[in-house]
C-alpha cells in the first residue's frame, strides 16, 4: 500500500532520477516530471505518477483492468499507452517501480541511436 506522507513519491522520484541520462524538470506550472534526452517519460505527483505503460492504448488497458480503482487514462495523451497510477492505493510499490521502469525503456528506444544515454 501506499505511504500517506508521499514517501512513496518521494522514493519513486528518486529512483526515476537514477536512471541513466535522466534529469528532473517542471515544463508547465504545478508539474514535474523525469525526462531522458528531451523526452518526459514519467510525471511525478505527490499521490500519483503517469507513465507510459506500453506501446499500445490496447496493451496500457491491462492496468485499468487490474486496478479500475488506481488506474486511469491520462488526458490528452491517454491514446499514446499513458496512464495514471495512483501512488496512494492498492498497486504495491514494486509494480509502480516496473512501470516507471517500463515507460523509461519505451521512451528511451524511441530515441535516436546518437541521444540514447550510455549504460556503461
Amino acid at each position: 500500500m501506499g505511504d500517506v506522507d508521499g514517501s512513496v513519491a518521494a522514493r519513486l522520484r528518486a529512483a526515476a532520477l537514477a536512471l541513466p541520462g535522466a534529469w528532473e524538470d517542471s515544463p508547465w506550472e504545478g508539474d514535474t516530471v523525469a525526462k531522458v534526452g528531451d523526452k518526459i517519460f514519467v510525471f511525478l505527483g505527490a499521490e500519483s505518477i503517469g507513465v507510459k505503460c506500453a506501446r499500445s492504448r490496447s496493451e496500457a488497458d491491462e492496468w485499468l483492468q487490474r486496478y479500475p480503482d488506481d488506474a486511469s487514462v491520462m488526458a490528452y495523451i491517454g491514446r499514446h499507452g499513458w496512464n495514471t497510477l495512483r501512488t496512494t492505493g492498492a498497486i504495491e510499490e514494486d509494480e509502480l517501480l516496473d512501470a516507471l521502469e517500463t515507460s523509461y525503456e519505451i521512451v528511451v528506444s524511441g530515441l535516436p541511436l546518437r541521444r540514447r544515454p550510455s549504460t556503461s
